[in-house]
């Protein structure tokens, strides 16, 4: 099975603290930082854990800017 690939634009301030909750979800999914100027990210989210990975993202995008590309 594939990972599911997501793109998003985030607050630049904020990747390192959005890679370290992730991190803290182990085996979840894997964020990349394409463009650190623009805060693209890609992530790549394992196979069954799409509605986990959503439900952490509606929770951190009432602190933080959060959009899908």
């Amino acid at each position: 099975m594939e990972t599911t690939k997501k793109y998003y634009r985030v607050d630049r301030r904020e990747i390192a603290f959005l890679k370290f909750i992730f991190e803290a979800y182990n085996g979840i999914m894997i964020m990349t930082t394409l463009d650190v100027k623009t805060g693209l990210v890609i992530f790549r989210i394992a196979p069954g854990c799409e509605p986990d990975v959503e439900m952490i993202l509606q929770e951190l995008k009432k602190h933080i800017m959060i959009e899908e590309m």
